[in-house]
């Protein structure tokens, strides 16, 4: 059992409350989220810009529809991945990452279809694997650009690394 495996066990046993959740530094969101994405096996870079573009890392965030939290969780989804409270942010971050991992999978990697999913675009199988709904599309444009920018952060955050600091 590793680090991360052990630090998300331990998390996951810790009763939730919402009230911590808006008392969460986004450096400890960040740190979760990627930690939810190694276990999981989707990009962080990927995880990032979802969060980002769903909720701008606002643990507390509820939208007019329902979602809640930093992945903005439906309370349909919410439940059917174990989450009790979605303004628990490692709750949260586990439930949406592990979803959008299912994505991942269920669309084979095709991480274009994954998002186009997560957002709720509906019937793609029926659709042939295609969607034109203009919020679909953009939010789609939208998380592939943030997932862009978060790519290009992290390879400039490890060639720093690389280079000592320099």
């Amino acid at each position: 059992m590793n680090l991360t495996t052990l630090v998300l066990m331990v998390v996951s046993a810790i009763p939730p409350c919402s009230f911590l959740a808006a008392q969460t530094p986004k450096s400890e969101a960040v740190y979760y989220a990627d930690a939810y994405a190694d276990h999981f096996g989707v990009p962080r870079a990927l995880v990032r810009a979802i969060i980002t573009q769903e909720s701008g890392w606002n643990p507390v965030a509820l939208s007019s529809k329902g979602a809640a939290g930093l992945m903005q969780l439906m309370p349909a989804t919410a439940a059917e991945y174990g989450v009790r409270d979605p303004f628990t942010v490692t709750e949260n971050l586990r439930g949406g990452v592990h979803y959008l991992a299912d994505l991942l999978r269920h669309f084979h990697g095709e991480t274009r279809l994954a998002v186009a999913a997560y957002y709720g675009a509906k019937h793609l199988d029926a659709r042939r694997l295609s969607y034109s709904n203009p919020d679909v599309v953009a939010y789609v444009q939208s998380v592939r650009l943030r997932y862009r920018r978060e790519l290009s952060t992290e390879a400039a955050r490890n060639n720093r690394g690389q280079t000592g600091g320099q």
